[in-house]
């Protein structure tokens, strides 16, 4: 789905409504084609290398909107082998949080949108059809009287997911009879999230991979240490230079609402770096609110009667991607016959990620099992 920024409608009616008044209206998703105009802030001199060879090699599709979608780690439109690699890095952390793990961690698939809005998981986000606010601005009415229709017409709309977190939350209930409501657990997802780009107020679409682990309140820094350890370990298993994955604290003044802590696995970018996974220790409050506060229902026998800590785990797919073509360029150099230097950009992926695998057999020209990333 594309998205429409609502600063592009409501420009056309900049002298019926104030500034403070179109900020109301600025976070909003229209079921209609078109892009939200976006501000790219990355050195394009250190990125148009690996940008170009992406498109060159069919990695994603050509074209400058398009390059820039990546560049920034949101969702775009991928070629024959960044699907395949797509793919493969998606199964990989599949496998990595759910059957490749020793903890017990069950897959769940949940509502994009919503008509609760007390579900929407984040609430910043409406799908509204433009051509119905089009006609809501364009009526010969006072400002007050369009805001109030603009304001009933969000109210009706569906909202758009911004993270998966809610819906793990929402699935605790059902899940926990599945444990026999023992803790720990988790519950582990991928799909496709809104979130405003850069400050803009236009939402752009992002793949998210999520793991919400509930454990009991006494373990929950324990077990935001594992998980911290056991994603930067997976991170730097298919690197070409592991050292450029790493992990960092959030500072205590940019903690997300509920959380006592947070940890991002980063990755060193040539223009500096980039959250890849971020990890929050986020006690029980959200729990509690998504479930009303039903105290007594929440409860899991771990030997006290208590409600359990939430920790996620939060990673974007398409930024993934970037970090391991990031990581897996090279710049091989040789002479030529005419002792002339020669210079080839080669993606030295890991096998297990790489879009096409190759077997040679240099003893008898056949086929056999190695495989080579290209």
């Amino acid at each position: 789905m594309l998205t429409y920024c609502v600063r592009n409608v409501l420009s056309t009616r900049a002298s019926v409504l104030k500034t403070s008044q179109r900020s109301t209206v600025s976070l909003i998703l229209f079921h209609s084609r078109g892009r939200c105009s976006t501000t790219w802030t990355k050195d394009l001199d250190q990125l148009r290398p690996l940008l170009q060879l992406c498109m060159d090699r069919y990695y994603i599709s050509p074209g400058q909107t398009n390059a820039e979608l990546f560049g920034r780690g949101m969702s775009c439109s991928y070629g024959p082998l960044g699907m395949e690699l797509r793919r493969n890095l998606l199964e990989q952390w599949w496998h990595s949080v759910t059957s490749g793990s020793k903890a017990p961690v069950f897959g769940i698939n949940t509502l994009s949108s919503s008509k609760d809005g007390e579900t929407d998981g984040g609430g910043q986000v409406r799908m509204v059809e433009s051509e119905k606010l089009k006609q809501l601005l364009q009526q010969d009415v006072s400002k007050e009287l369009i805001l109030q229709d603009v304001q009933a017409l969000l109210q009706r709309s569906p909202s758009v997911r911004t993270h998966l977190l809610q819906g793990a939350l929402e699935q605790f209930l059902p899940s926990l009879e599945l444990v026999n409501r023992k803790l720990p657990f988790g519950l582990a997802e991928t799909g496709l999230c809104f979130q405003p780009s850069d400050g803009s107020g236009c939402p752009a679409e992002t793949t998210q991979m999520s793991l919400v682990w509930f454990c009991s309140p006494r373990t929950s820094s324990q077990w935001l240490d594992h998980w911290t350890r056991q994603r930067l370990k997976w991170w730097r298993k298919f690197a070409l230079s592991p050292s450029d994955f790493s992990s960092s604290d959030v500072p205590a003044e940019e903690l997300v609402e509920a959380a006592s802590r947070g940890v991002r696995i980063v990755y060193n970018f040539p223009w500096g770096q980039e959250p890849l996974e971020t990890l929050w220790s986020r006690g029980d409050a959200e729990l509690m609110q998504t479930h009303k506060g039903a105290r007594s229902k929440l409860q899991c026998r771990n030997g006290r009667k208590t409600v359990p800590h939430v920790i996620s785990v939060t990673g974007n797919v398409d930024r993934g991607l970037m970090a391991f073509l990031s990581n897996s360029l090279q710049l091989l150099k040789r002479e030529d016959s005419k002792k002339r230097l020669q210079q080839r950009k080669v993606l030295k992926l890991h096998p297990v990620l790489a879009p096409v695998k190759v077997a040679l057999d240099i003893q008898q020209g056949s086929h056999c099992g190695a495989e080579t990333g290209v």
